[in-house]
């Protein structure tokens, strides 16, 4: 086999692209990896899903000493933020797990270009490399796999200039704590960063177009957050709509038209977070013929994922779905497992989804809101946190375990948290989820005293109306 002729080329090394890798060179493909950054793992591992969560754990260690360790008798003077300290921890952190990403290619013999790859034809992928001074590469594949992920969504009437006006990208970098942060859109990616910048000294506005934030929750679950982070000093301005913002001697002047008319506000940050959209830009994808879904810009895909043109396959953000890590993972593998000829597949019905805010919040299937709308029968099961022992003994105790079950069978069709280490908890419903587990067998599960999952036993019992510590 030539030098540039290869079984298996993946665009992208996210959590899609480099797991795609992987399981194709264990089953004996010889594969390549084109990334068109410096370092591997993609949007998650470098500006995304990994340094947020660093910055949040980081934050969260600030607010407790802060606010919440002399309750517990612990207490001291000169409390200080380092802010390069904590940035640079972040970086750390980050750095460890984008080598531990080249490291687990390089010992599965999967070659890495570093460069911009664009289709040209089935099987044929140019790739422009990093180093401009080399010519392009030209490398051919039985098969192809498009891992490329997403980028940041813009706002017509906002300008990025990445200093004032940022996307979440600068929003992990700031060199001091905005005093005053603004942010466009409730959704995940802005409610995650606006706990960060909050717990170390922000006063942040949101502003949101939709009458709630967070709206594919759970309602209940979602106005049980809105009125959480409202209690950590969160201004909330829903269905309001951002008209100008522009930079007047450094600082951020928006204008927005909220339910009570126009609103002029300041702010000494903007961070711009209205949601992701596929990068299909550059990939040659008209060129070639692959179908696109005209709307939403997702490549559309058979149950293989298979584009409309034989052997080019895409996987994670650029097909139809939630922008999640593991949701791009499991397809990788069962993308690349079809294409040995395994039976591998995604149940999209048992995807969790978590929100790394104070409290948490995790949660997988359906809303309620979803199950009326389908005219389900079900029945509902919820337990308060206040009733969980460990989380008394934390001083934990906001939140609550929802379970919805079918009313006839009983198997649970969805679960939400809100709550302490609900993004771990979820685990337990997820796999019940898969394996058609029903509340009852949930509820009868003996779970270790005292714990948070506690929580979860009593609402599955609740939901199959043999509470001990609920009521129906």
């Amino acid at each position: 086999m030539a030098e540039n002729q290869f079984d298996l080329c993946v665009l992208g090394s996210g959590p899609g692209g480099y797991v795609a890798c992987v399981r194709a060179a264990q089953l004996g493909m010889k594969t390549v990896c084109v990334e068109k950054d410096e370092r591997l793992g993609g949007v998650c591992l470098n500006v995304g899903c990994i340094p947020s969560k660093a910055l949040l754990d980081s934050s969260e260690f600030y607010d407790l000493a802060r606010q919440r360790f002399a309750e517990h008798g612990i207490g001291f003077e000169g409390l200080s933020l380092d802010l390069a300290a904590m940035m640079a921890r972040k970086d750390k952190v980050v750095h460890e797990l984008t080598e531990n990403v080249r490291k687990l290619l390089e010992r599965h013999h999967v070659s890495v270009i570093h460069g911009t790859g664009r289709l040209t034809g089935p099987g044929r992928v140019v790739v422009d490399l990093a180093d401009s001074s080399k010519d392009p590469v030209e490398l051919r594949a039985r098969s192809v796999i498009l891992a490329t992920g997403s980028e940041p969504v813009a706002v017509p009437q906002v300008t990025y200039d990445g200093q004032w006006i940022v996307s979440s990208t600068e929003a992990l970098a700031f060199a001091e704590v905005p005093q005053r942060l603004g942010i466009i859109g409730g959704g995940y990616i802005g409610l995650e960063l606006g706990s960060v910048w909050n717990r170390l000294g922000s006063h942040v506005t949101v502003m949101e177009m939709l009458p709630r934030i967070a709206t594919l929750l759970d309602a209940q679950v979602s106005r049980s957050l809105e009125r959480f982070l409202r209690r950590r000093g969160f201004r909330f301005l829903l269905e309001s709509r951002v008209l100008k913002a522009s930079v007047e001697q450094g600082e951020v002047v928006v204008r927005v038209q909220t339910k009570e008319g126009e609103e002029r506000l300041v702010f000494d940050r903007l961070l711009v977070a209205v949601g992701r959209r596929p990068r299909t830009r550059g990939l040659g994808l008209e060129a070639v013929g692959i179908a696109m879904h005209d709307k939403t810009g997702h490549v559309l895909v058979n149950a293989r994922y298979q584009t409309s043109v034989p052997g080019i396959y895409a996987i994670g953000d650029l097909i139809a779905g939630p922008a999640l890590a593991h949701k791009a993972s499991a397809e990788a593998i069962a993308c690349v497992e079809g294409m040995a000829g395994m039976d591998s597949e995604v149940n999209y019905d048992a995807v969790p989804a978590i929100i790394y805010t104070w409290p948490e919040v995790a949660a997988v299937g359906k809303t309620e809101e979803e199950l009326r709308a389908q005219n389900v029968p079900y029945c509902v099961g919820t337990y308060p946190f206040t009733g969980a022992g460990r989380a008394r003994c934390m001083g934990e105790t906001e939140g609550f375990v929802k379970v919805l079950s079918h009313a006839a069978s009983g198997r649970i069709l969805g679960v939400h948290i809100i709550g302490p280490r609900a993004s771990d908890m979820i685990a337990e419903a997820v796999l019940a989820m898969e394996c058609g587990v029903t509340a009852a067998h949930v509820g009868r599960i003996m779970h270790g005293h005292p714990t948070f999952s506690e929580a979860l036993q009593e609402a599955a019992r609740v939901a199959t109306a043999c509470a001990i510590y609920g009521k129906d």
